[in-house]
């Protein structure tokens, strides 16, 4: 698929958060990879601020429990807190250059040893108020172009746009609101993981993998099933265990 096709396609389900139904996670996620298709990096993520000024993961483009144990340590340091206090991107960062990643040496350690070399940071932007950021990793060393510096930009505009939609952002007490309901939604998220994988005796990673599987086999919103799984109202044996083949009707 060309890389307009992909932009298109990232705008136009920008536009679907106008609607009830939308579910904001699964966006995220989705938006998440269809940012490492389009710059081709390893990975990429987006974290949103919370009351206490630091990052919390809102979205990853990959699930697994190394990248975003990653994600969270930037709730206290990386070059992701540094873009939300200053709103200003951060591009080109050698994560293996000791001068470099001095401040953030606990960060930097953790992602070499995950397997990533570089990475750049991207405002969440809304009329000059930073609300988070979009993160890439590379498991190479290299600069984006500047052709991909604006791809990601404008893609870090389209994470900001489908948390804050446009309706609403004009009352700051529904913009408050909205970000609590993002940041509230994930943490749905990572405790129905954790219920699912304790039941199964198997890893977070296999739990998201199944729920997120089962979410998209009956057209539910993830955050909801999520939700579902935690106050009980979601018979979790029709949800095929990782491992096992799906029932066949």
């Amino acid at each position: 698929m060309t890389r307009e096709r992909l932009m298109t396609e990232a705008f136009v389900e920008a536009a679907d958060s106008l609607t009830d139904d939308f579910d904001l996670i699964e966006f995220l996620q989705r938006l998440s990879v269809r940012c490492t298709d389009l710059l081709r990096v390893a990975a990429a993520g987006i974290l949103l601020g919370d009351p206490d000024e630091g990052l919390q993961t809102i979205a990853a483009s990959d699930e697994h429990t190394r990248l975003l144990e990653l994600f969270a340590l930037q709730h206290g340091q990386g070059p992701c807190l540094d873009c939300y206090k200053s709103g200003q991107a951060r591009t080109g960062i050698d994560l293996t250059d000791p001068v470099i990643i001095g401040p953030w040496a606990r960060f930097a350690s953790l992602a070499v040893r995950t397997g990533f070399t570089a990475m750049d940071v991207f405002p969440l932007r809304l009329r000059g108020r930073v609300i988070g950021t979009l993160a890439i990793f590379q498991e190479r060393p290299g600069r984006l172009t500047g052709a991909d510096l604006t791809v990601a930009q404008a893609l870090a505009d389209v994470a900001t746009i489908a948390i804050l939609q446009q309706r609403t952002v004009d009352h700051g007490q529904i913009e408050r609101a909205q970000l609590q309901h993002a940041l509230t939604s994930r943490i749905v998220l990572e405790q129905a993981k954790g219920v699912l994988a304790e039941r199964w005796q198997t890893s977070v990673d296999d739990a998201f993998f199944a729920l997120r599987s089962y979410a998209r086999a009956h057209n539910r919103q993830l955050t909801k099933l999520a939700g579902e799984v935690l106050d009980g109202t979601l018979d979790t044996t029709t949800i095929p265990r990782p491992g096992t083949e799906p029932p066949k009707h």
